[in-house]
């Protein structure tokens, strides 16, 4: 293995693949660093670091925290940065052994940055990004890396899904790039799949309508990527898929889900998307892909659960041959009819829980409500009523949620974040009842003025002195700043102590969401925005380096 060492290196939850990883090199080794390595920590997108014994309540809430570094980059970031201590550069002005951290831009350039200096390591780009797609608004002026990044640790392998704008026209290319040189390990694929429609003919992937914008998912031995539209326009043309290839190689599954399968609609209007706020979609134990899809035609209810599964928690198997189950919710009609995405957030696949369900899973949208869900049934479609084990309010969610184990009571904790406010919910279990959730603390609003919801991180050293972290949307101002914030879930009583809250970066692309996460490792907390990366910590040191 190339690049870095890995040792004592720990599953973040039972059966997931290792995504949270303790990785070290030399001196790094006595330090027990963790490494970031996919979309919300972990392939249950948990986003919890249990491994950050550096910053506690007492020291992020001290006036030793603040901003450390802000490092210039080219462009517009949607993607979540992963970092990656001990890293072998092998490239460039800076080669030796690095702490980095990666963060990918619209402008389709990968960085490298070495997380305690600031200095830019490698910055190659990789083509020129599509303007503008079919003129949606709610992305910025370019479309290039929109997706987040995975890392193989084994491998040493970045996995990056790239939007270029080609001579023929727009393009998608999934890259396996080494992580200390940021070159090509093999021939970049370009995405193509084909799916047959309901009455027998062919629908070919097009990647002018298609936009990748959920977070890469590494399982299995493979790379699973979502996708959805540019604003639901060329609805016509644009249908949701989840495709899937082998990893190192790039050959791509035989087999994939395309969402709406039906040859036509009232409206001739499809989707059924998988978007999700950039959320990655999840695994269980077993390998199965979880993800939650959005609307399709408002003129007529075609939704069926086989030919069209829209406004739908769906599960598939690992080798993408077969929907093994879903969940929709009661009012489908409806939620097509107003474009109230249940597909605005994401699935929680919660760690194993004791009782007499121990597999859950969560999910929100636009309209609000949470459901949770038995993740072995996850309950179907009925017009009448939602078979699941419990329906809780938790703001329009154009976001998706969290998890912890508080160090109190032992317990599982959901952190919510629709609307503007977080929301802590205790995971009650029982041998003999299923599952349900108590809201137990909430937070001020944190403000912005974009679309509800926003996301959230959790650090903890084990379970004791757990902090959500959380980066609120920008204000309609000119400036339009975003803010980090920081939580103690352990001040007592039913509102959340605010620890902490500064500007984290800027976001004046005010009519396409920050959907962006905050990403806590190594006594670090960084947080990509608009043409910048901020870094924070334990000094009030600052530095600005240049792209």
């Amino acid at each position: 293995m190339t690049g870095y060492r890995q040792r004592n290196c720990r599953i973040g939850g039972a059966g997931v693949l290792a995504v949270l990883v303790c990785i070290s090199v030399s001196a790094l080794l006595a330090a027990g660093q963790t490494a970031v390595t996919t979309y919300h920590y972990d392939n249950n997108r948990t986003g919890w670091n249990q491994n950050e014994s550096v910053l506690t309540p007492a020291s992020v809430g001290s006036p030793s925290f603040g901003l450390l570094q802000t490092v210039a980059l080219d462009d517009q970031v949607d993607a979540q940065p992963l970092v990656v201590p001990g890293v072998l550069i092998t490239a460039g002005t800076y080669q030796g052994t690095h702490d980095v951290v990666y963060v990918a831009t619209e402008g389709n350039t990968v960085y490298a940055i070495d997380v305690h200096s600031g200095t830019v390591l490698l910055n190659p780009n990789f083509g020129k990004p599509v303007s503008r797609p079919l003129k949606c608004n709610n992305n910025g002026p370019n479309v290039g890396i929109n997706s987040t990044p995975v890392v193989d640790p084994g491998s040493n392998t970045l996995y990056v899904m790239i939007y270029t704008q080609d001579p023929s026209g727009p393009a998608y290319r999934l890259h396996a790039l080494d992580l200390g040189s940021l070159t090509d390990k093999v021939t970049p694929q370009v995405v193509t799949a084909s799916h047959t429609l309901s009455d027998g003919t062919t629908f070919t992937f097009n990647a002018t309508y298609q936009r990748q914008r959920p977070g890469l998912l590494l399982a299995n031995g493979s790379i699973y990527a979502g996708f959805g539209s540019f604003c639901d326009l060329g609805a016509n043309l644009s249908r949701g898929w989840l495709l899937g290839w082998t990893a190192g190689s790039l050959t791509p599954f035989p087999s994939n889900q395309l969402f709406d399968q039906q040859a036509t609609s009232p409206s001739s209007f499809f989707l059924s998307s998988i978007w999700m706020s950039g959320y990655g979609p999840a695994t269980d134990d077993a390998g199965n892909i979880l993800f939650v899809t959005g609307n399709s035609d408002p003129s007529g209810n075609t939704y069926d659960g086989v030919t069209n599964i829209q406004e739908s928690a769906v599960k598939v198997s690992p080798t993408l041959t077969t929907v093994l189950d879903l969940f929709t919710p009661s009012n489908q009609p409806h939620l097509d009819s107003k474009d109230v995405d249940f597909g605005s957030g994401g699935v929680l696949v919660l760690p194993d829980q004791p009782g007499s369900t121990p597999h859950l899973a969560v999910a929100a949208g636009k309209n609000g409500t949470m459901f949770l869900m038995n993740e072995d049934k996850l309950g179907g479609y009925s017009p009448t009523k939602n078979n699941v084990l419990g329906s809780y309010w938790v703001g329009g969610c154009w976001c998706g949620q969290s998890y912890f184990v508080d160090p109190a009571d032992g317990s599982g904790r959901v952190v919510t974040s629709g609307g503007t406010q977080v929301k802590v919910w205790r995971v009650q279990t029982s041998p003999k009842r299923a599952a349900s959730l108590k809201k137990v603390s909430t937070s001020a609003p944190l403000g912005g003025a974009q679309d509800p919801g926003f996301f959230t991180a959790i650090s903890s050293n084990g379970s004791a002195n757990p902090i959500i972290w959380a980066l609120s949307h920008p204000p309609r101002t000119k400036a339009a700043p975003i803010y980090l914030f920081a939580f103690d879930p352990e001040s007592g009583g039913s509102t959340l102590k605010q620890l902490f809250s500064g500007n984290a970066g800027a976001w004046p692309n005010l009519t396409g969401n920050a959907n962006l996460v905050p990403v806590v490792a190594n006594g670090l907390v960084f947080v990509a925005s608009n043409k910048q990366l901020q870094v924070f910590g334990l000094t009030r040191e600052k530095t600005t380096k240049k792209k």
